[in-house]
């Protein structure tokens, strides 16, 4: 699909910021950005000095902000969210108010825009959530599935939704965590060392919304498979790499509704989905208000379908996780400062 003119929700985010730089890549004329933090708008600003990029301050929250902000574009990516755990656990309804009614005035501003492609941003945390963040995704999921349900097969707007894990050395994530823990000299916390995760670059994650962006049908959702590996194990290749086998690890238990291991499709999910190679395409359920079909008509299918996740999915071992790690800039750049420190 050729893009002239996007928009990024929640733009100044670390995944936002990625996708920007992808898209200036790209023959595109010009993307915008819509977040409500000012001072990162404005630090974003001074770093690109790119005239294609425009700045919206605005809040999804308010369909207006969101309205002036998608008005004339041809594609929106919806990454604006809430999305740290600790803080969705003990403030629900802030969590409600962005990921759940912020995102409906994006879809529905969209559609009301004649936009051609919608692919909103959700999480792993959204299967048989756990925590206020993963609920709130998953009402996300089946607020944008709702409209996409509700309109004409002749309709202008495509909307997708594409779900992915953990992304390495991403705002928030372990990896920056640990590195910085390592460089202070205080010991590496972890919660659980036998947790799984799955290990996506920011680039990954990046072709996944292009293959939505290229390939969405109607209300579908798209993952992106990944291997995974223990929590342990990621710390023992950040401790090879910066070469202290001996640093000290802090087992802190388990955080608030943290999960043994990401789930990223139930075998549910995966009965009506497509195998892309690289990727899964869960097709939207369709079914209408003629509840026969929910209640009295079953799937024997379903049954043979496993569920999709960190613990079942490609395990890497550590000299494989130090691989991976050494092909982001990020880890490259804390090793060489440290050495420099070093010396």
């Amino acid at each position: 699909m050729t893009i002239d003119k996007l928009l990024i929700t929640g733009g100044t985010g670390s995944f936002g910021k990625t996708m920007l730089r992808d898209m200036l890549s790209r023959d595109v004329s010009e993307i915008r950005i819509l977040s409500r933090d000012e001072e990162k708008q404005d630090a974003l600003r001074s770093e690109l000095r790119d005239s294609r990029v425009r700045f919206y301050i605005g809040d999804i929250r308010d369909r207006e902000s969101v309205d002036r902000a998608v008005a004339g574009v041809d594609c929106v990516f919806h990454a604006a969210a809430l999305k740290q755990v600790p803080s969705c656990e003990f403030f629900p309804m802030e969590a409600v108010r962005t990921n759940i009614i912020g995102s409906e005035n994006v879809v529905r501003s969209s559609v009301a825009a004649g936009v051609r492609s919608l692919v909103c941003l959700s999480t792993d945390k959204a299967v048989f959530p756990v925590n206020a963040m993963g609920v709130s995704k998953a009402m996300m999921e089946k607020v944008a599935q709702s409209v996409a349900r509700s309109l004409p097969t002749d309709a202008a707007t495509t909307i997708s939704m594409v779900r992915y894990g953990n992304v390495m050395c991403s705002r928030g994530s372990a990896i920056p965590l640990f590195m910085r823990q390592i460089r202070s000299g205080r010991p590496i916390s972890v919660t659980e060392p036998t947790m799984t995760r799955f290990l996506m670059p920011l680039r990954d994650s990046v072709a996944l919304v292009h293959h939505a962006f290229e390939n969405a049908s109607q209300g579908d959702l798209f993952i992106r498979k990944a291997p995974a590996s223990t929590i342990a194990d990621l710390v023992t290749a950040l401790k090879e790499l910066f070469e202290v086998p001996d640093h000290p690890v802090d087992v802190i238990g388990w955080r608030h509704a943290e999960k043994l291991y990401e789930t990223l499709a139930s075998g549910q999910e995966l009965a009506s989905g497509d195998d892309m190679g690289d990727y899964y395409r869960i097709r939207m359920d369709t079914r209408d208000l003629n509840y026969k079909a929910y209640f009295s008509e079953g799937d024997r299918e379903t049954s043979h379908f496993d569920d999709y996740h960190s613990h079942n999915t490609t395990q890497l071992t550590v000299p494989q996780v130090k691989e991976l790690l050494l092909t982001l800039a990020e880890v490259h750049a804390d090793i060489e400062a440290w050495k420099s420190e070093r010396k």
